[in-house]
């Protein structure tokens, strides 16, 4: 590790490389499970679906650790995409890590329900009969967590889960990662985890690699604790870490 800091209550790790920093999450996050798993029995994982992700997953899986005593589920989805689209959020952990290793469940999220509403309202009682033991997230370029775009994020969302437009930045970011083509291609809308339901994680483990977070990381750290930079309420939990890179981290 380069540098650790506090930026109000969220711990800020910086590293030499995006392997040193995915390998130093990976480390800690299978260090929590394991501490977990002896102590509480089964736990509820919530995995954010991003190539910002992979390589934290892809060191996740190689890992030895109890996986038939985790329930895994994740953050967010599409509505409308094809069902073997492998921009699908649940595709891309299928992929990821899900088909890799024995989880004692997955929960995914459908966004091609014929009824949206009612979907959330499945997810959410999911979500309640699962507290979240620990949930890997990255940041969007617009400061987005799970689909929390600035326009939508609510600090005290009543809802778990909800249907949201995305904004032009975050479907523009798809494009930058590489997962569509063009901007036409990516869908308008989709089903998140709200702010308050993350935040209801015990520990939170934010990996933000790479260039085009440089802004995202920097607001995240420095501005104030408000709804238009949505990471900002990351500083408000006890238990959140930052892992950033030495790109991502060049402008704190």
């Amino acid at each position: 590790m380069r540098k650790a800091f506090r930026a109000e209550k969220l711990s800020v790790h910086i590293y030499d490389s995006r392997d040193a920093m995915a390998e130093a999450a990976a480390n800690a996050i299978t260090s929590e499970i394991r501490h977990l798993t002896e102590k509480d029995g089964d736990l509820n994982l919530i995995f954010a679906a991003a190539p910002s992700q992979q390589e934290v997953l892809e060191k996740l899986r190689s890992k030895n650790l109890q996986w038939n005593r985790i329930n895994a589920f994740h953050m967010d989805e599409y509505v409308g995409l094809d069902e073997q689209a492998p921009q699908r959020f649940g595709n891309f952990l299928k992929a990821a890590l899900f088909d890799h290793v024995p989880l004692k469940s997955v929960h995914l999220i459908n966004g091609n329900t014929a009824d949206v509403d009612a979907e959330c309202r499945r997810y959410a009682s999911l979500l309640e009969q699962h507290p979240p033991h620990i949930v890997i997230l990255g940041i969007g370029e617009n400061g987005h967590i799970a689909f929390n775009d600035p326009p939508v994020a609510d600090f005290h969302d009543p809802l778990s889960v909800k249907e949201v437009e995305l904004d032009q930045v975050c479907r523009q970011q798809q494009v930058n990662d590489g997962c569509f083509a063009r901007l036409e291609d990516v869908p308008t809308h989709a089903i998140t985890l709200t702010i308050p339901a993350l935040m209801r994680g015990k520990s939170l483990h934010c990996i933000v690699p790479g260039e085009t977070k440089i802004d995202a990381v920097d607001n995240t750290v420095h501005r104030e604790i408000r709804e238009q930079y949505p990471s900002t309420i990351l500083k408000t939990h006890d238990h959140a870490v930052l892992y950033v890179d030495n790109i991502s981290s060049s402008h704190i």
